[in-house]
């Protein structure tokens, strides 16, 4: 093994012996020093005739091993776990060096090993909690929140785990001041990472990067603005800090004293303990909790739109859940995921919407046209507008996208109404979103990498000539020919009467 070059050091026991202390429980603690949290790393290990068994828990993942070769001397190990209906594995290098299990894994095959060192744990520490029983499946009434797709930000895409008290309080004052609020954003949301685990009673507290929660989301009211908050039903939410499992109707009732407005709740660790087809009774549970704790809360379900979740979300008393994986600040990112969602349009309502996650919008990876076509797609989707950049400070192209107000009044449309591909020919499509009061939004994309004339025939999206053509991007009114010349990546989006 490669990595122990010039540190390896001889196994001082007999092989029998070696293999005894090799079996047992082994953890890697990580402090976080920005937080306070120590992310820990779990290898149950049983040596027995060179092989090597037993289980892996990492984040919020709990993989059992499949294979191994080799022994206290050196080994690896490939541990594998059910995500839903796919396999996911790790593997990892070690060996045993005294009384310190040395490992090492890549997160890919030609990236370098990241080192890690385990000592051992008292037996059991770590183990995966017990299965508790899901609920029976009723309908949570609905919360009549959420009746257009909710607007505001959220903290992952630019900050993940470096969010902390002073961010939010900086973005919230942003959005206050900048011309935000006024457009229609109003949730502050923060993301994984706030939680630091638990007190004497169980009740959730923050990690010292939120020194009081109820102090923070009264901050945000005076704003004018609402506060929302992340958590999984899971042991572990997705970056390994405590999750809601055991504890929903607790935490519920913390998050409404606090004053939290808005929550979102992702799968992440609960996929160890059920399946996708129990996905709807787990949500459910924290359905009845928001419910009950006595404080309108707008649920968000995270589930990377897995177990057609569009048809049983409403059931649930959610007010959105994801279609989609996590986006990306790339053009191919944003384009696979929104254009994707034409056969989801029927499931979309005011109060039940469609999410195809968040807005990159001005972290960077993409151009002005790119933007634009992003913020006109997820408009004319009827999805949620949770932006993902550093609101404090905001060039003013990209100000100009986030808050053009007829832009978003297509997407906070009171008809709720989910636009549908009505035509494509190779890299061009239009898409067509029906508005309440009769007008229609058509958005005119070019995914190609050049300019390219289009002409809208009216006839093929079964609408007669409009008496009226407004280029919501250009700002003016436009003839009712339907010719058009559309950016590389770009759009043209018209409201029509």
């Amino acid at each position: 093994m490669r990595f122990w070059s010039g540190f390896l050091l001889p196994c001082l026991l007999s092989g029998v012996v070696c293999a005894a202390d090799l079996t047992g429980n082994w953890v890697v603690a990580q402090p976080n020093a920005t937080d306070g949290a120590v992310r820990r790393t779990y290898f149950d290990l049983k040596l027995e005739s060179k092989r090597i068994t037993g289980h892996i828990r990492v984040t919020q993942f709990y993989y059992t091993i499949k294979e191994s070769t080799g022994g206290p001397e050196g080994f690896t190990i490939t541990g594998s776990m059910m995500d839903g209906h796919n396999e996911r594995t790790v593997k990892y290098e070690g060996k045993l060096a005294g009384d310190e299990l040395q490992l090492g894994t890549r997160r890919n095959a030609d990236a370098p090993l990241s080192a890690l060192v385990a000592h051992r744990a008292p037996t059991g520490e770590g183990a995966y909690p017990a299965r508790i029983a899901i609920p029976a499946l009723h309908a949570v009434p609905d919360n009549g929140l959420a009746r257009t797709p909710p607007m505001g930000w959220n903290s992952w895409n630019k900050f993940a785990g470096r969010v902390d008290d002073a961010a939010v309080r900086g973005i919230a004052d942003a959005m206050a001041s900048n011309g935000m609020k006024e457009a229609g954003y109003l949730y502050v949301n923060i993301d994984d990472t706030w939680e630091g685990g638990r007190d004497a009673a169980g009740n959730i507290v923050p990690n010292r990067k939120f020194p009081g929660m109820k102090a923070l989301a009264d901050y945000v009211h005076g704003k004018g603005l609402k506060l929302g908050i992340y958590s999984s039903p899971g042991p572990e939410t997705c970056a390994g800090y405590e999750g809601a499992y055991g504890h929903e109707a607790q935490d519920a009732r913390t998050w409404a004293a606090w004053g939290i407005d808005y929550l979102k709740y992702d799968w992440c660790s609960a996929r160890n303990l059920y399946t996708d087809e129990e996905m709807e009774a787990v949500y459910q549970k924290m359905g009845d909790a928001l419910r009950a704790a006595g404080r309108p809360i707008v649920f968000s379900l995270c589930q990377y739109g897995r177990a057609d979740v569009w048809k049983w979300g409403p059931e649930v008393g959610g007010n959105l859940w994801r279609t989609t994986g996590d986006i990306r600040d790339t053009w191919v990112s944003m384009i696979n995921i929104g254009f994707k969602q034409d056969d989801l349009a029927g499931w979309a309502k005011p109060g039940h919407f469609n999410d195809p996650d968040m807005l990159e919008i001005g972290n960077g990876g993409m151009n002005d046209d790119e933007y634009r076509t992003h913020m006109s797609l997820w408009s004319i989707l009827a999805a949620p507008l949770l932006a993902g950049n550093d609101l404090r400070d905001v060039p003013g192209n990209i100000m100009a996208i986030l808050t053009n107000r007829d832009v978003i009044a297509i997407d906070q449309d009171k008809g709720g109404k989910q636009g549908r591909r009505m035509w494509q020919a190779g890299e061009q499509e239009i898409w067509v979103r029906d508005l309440d009061g009769g007008d229609r939004a058509v958005a005119v994309f070019n995914r190609g990498g050049k300019p390219a004339a289009v002409t809208v025939r009216w006839a093929d999206l079964k609408m007669q000539p409009p008496a009226h053509v407004k280029d919501l991007w250009a700002h003016r009114d436009e003839n009712s020919s339907g010719a058009v010349t559309v950016p590389a990546h770009g759009v043209v989006l018209w409201r029509i009467r």
